[in-house]
């Protein structure tokens, strides 16, 4: 029965089995070991299960005027928008979800999707991160670095309230556990904030509200931990513990590549790293009147491609999802065993207390801005007038 229900995935895949090759050591994919000796099949159904973003053509012009492609400047974005989209599956759905191709699938499978839509009204879009990455210096259709695309997505996050993520980018290659605590335990808005704020984005994020609005607890957490791991290569003292990263059972996988190509490294086997490549350009894909999107094109479904961990570029960004306040208080347990104490030079520092001579720490909040969604894709002077304010929030 197991065989019947995963026949066609097996029969897409059969032809891609051999490129792995028959080895005793283990396949690490966020998070989760494979043997390939024992279950090859099942490593290749978890990462077609991934959402795997790629260029695409023919979608509205960014901007109204801009490009309708981002064939050649979007691979960053892509990889960005595959690391958050990954957060959002273990978010709504867990991280031992699988797809299936024909099966029906949950609403929040189709409402995690459409996030990322080629539209100016999809939060999550191609639109609205090359916008927003004009107030982080990068004209559109720049090619984007990982600290640019994480200084995006935690922008964007502000204005998504189904999701309700708290993104924290790391500075100066240090993560602060006190300001973590601070921003993912952070009251919800004020009604009064809440409603001068609500018209900002709207297009972008209505579909993505909740009906119940913003609710106290831990809110889930996006960690990402940009890095410079070597001048012009990567530096060898650092391949374990960036390895170590994967095998975490809140790892996002990685952001990187090489100069001006952009990879989303999911794993690795060896001294090999495993990534899904957005360099592959597609015709653009809308949803469906019921609201249902043909996820074809979603999910890669060969096998992944592999490089030498020394040929990464040394500037990456490291992403760990984080549901519960267990799971954060469980992940820095594993960085002070798995990674510094194991390591002479450290990749990043974990401490504890807010530095003292760092501004002081306010979880970044939405800007109260009245313009609409659609309003602020075809001019962001006003949403960039709050750029100074982002600034300080962000430290």
């Amino acid at each position: 029965s197991v065989l019947s229900r995963y026949e066609n995935h097996i029969t897409v895949l059969a032809d891609c089995l051999e490129e792995f090759p028959d080895t005793d050591e283990p396949v690490w994919i966020l998070g989760r070991q494979h043997q390939l000796n024992a279950d090859k099949s099942k490593l290749l159904l978890d990462v077609s299960a991934r959402l795997w973003f790629t260029y695409r053509r023919k979608f509205s012009p960014i901007g109204g005027t801009g490009p309708s492609s981002d064939a050649g400047w979007g691979c960053m974005l892509r990889c960005g928008q595959m690391m958050l989209a990954q957060a959002l599956i273990c978010r709504h759905l867990g991280r031992d979800w699988q797809w299936e191709k024909h099966k029906e699938q949950p609403e929040e499978y189709h409402r995690i999707l459409r996030c990322f839509l080629d539209r100016k009204d999809c939060c999550y879009s191609i639109h609205q991160m090359a916008q927003m990455g004009v107030g982080e210096g990068k004209s559109i259709g720049e090619w984007f670095g990982p600290n640019t695309v994480a200084q995006v997505l935690k922008k964007l996050a502000l204005f998504d309230e189904w999701n309700s993520l708290a993104v924290y980018v790391s500075m100066d290659n240090t993560v602060v556990i006190e300001d973590i605590k601070k921003m993912c335990w952070s009251p919800p808005q004020s009604s009064s904030t809440a409603h001068s704020s609500a018209h900002l984005h709207r297009s972008a994020l209505g579909r993505n509200r909740n009906a119940a609005g913003p609710c106290s607890g831990w809110k889930p957490l996006l960690l990402i931990i940009p890095l410079r791991l070597g001048i012009n290569h990567i530096n060898p003292v650092y391949i374990d513990a960036f390895k170590e990263c994967f095998k975490m059972p809140q790892s996002l996988g990685a952001l990187g590549g090489k100069p001006n190509n952009a990879y989303y490294f999911i794993g690795f086997l060896g001294n090999e790293l495993i990534y899904l490549d957005p360099h592959t350009t597609q015709s653009f894909v809308d949803s469906e009147e019921n609201g249902t999107v043909d996820d074809q094109s979603f999910h890669c479904q060969h096998a992944p491609h592999r490089m030498k961990i020394m040929n990464l570029d040394p500037s990456v960004a490291l992403g760990f999802f984080c549901k519960e306040e267990c799971d954060f208080d469980n992940w820095c347990s594993l960085v002070q065993k798995e990674i510094l104490k194991q390591q002479s030079l450290r990749m990043f520092e974990l401490v504890q207390k807010h530095p003292p001579h760092w501004p002081p720490f306010i979880p970044p909040s939405k800007p109260e801005v009245t313009t609409t969604g659609a309003e602020l894709i075809e001019s962001t002077d006003k949403l960039f007038e709050f750029e100074e304010e982002f600034e300080i929030l962000s430290v």
